[in-house]
């Protein structure tokens, strides 16, 4: 577990990749640069090369995740033992939820919708496992 001050740096880190997603959607923000590819195929394929692509994408993902890394691993200013149960019991639950979400767009969507999950998917399980973590610790203070 780390400083409970990286929380705010989190917070601000999902913050800008919520602004970024918007103008990404809303206004086809796009950042080109180059990049260097292990494997690409677009209109052909690459292996090990550099070539120019929007970056945008990638940097709204970077910062996600990031940021939600951040927010879960950081410490309560008041870090128990009963604290450290509710982030095992939040992560075990998270987990499980979203093994079922999987197994019903798995069962259920296709083709875009599908690819559309998988990435959401990379941040699901984080946003999951704070959303129960903060209403376990909630319960545990009322």
């Amino acid at each position: 577990m780390i400083n409970y001050r990286y929380k705010y740096l989190g917070l601000v880190l999902v913050v800008a990749a919520v602004v970024l997603t918007i103008f990404y959607f809303g206004f086809s923000f796009r950042f080109e640069m180059p990049v260097f590819a292990v494997h690409s195929s677009f209109f052909e394929t690459k292996m090990f090369a550099f070539f120019r692509t929007n970056f945008a994408d990638e940097l709204i993902l970077i910062l996600y995740l990031t940021g939600l890394a951040l927010l879960m691993f950081s410490k309560e200013r008041d870090e128990s033992s009963g604290i450290m149960q509710k982030r095992h019991d939040a992560l075990r639950y998270a987990f499980f939820i979203n093994l079922l979400i999987q197994l019903f767009v798995i069962l259920f969507i296709y083709g875009q919708g599908f690819i559309a999950f998988l990435v959401l998917n990379l941040i699901n399980l984080p946003i999951l496992y704070l959303v129960l973590f903060m209403i376990m610790k909630r319960r545990v203070k009322s």
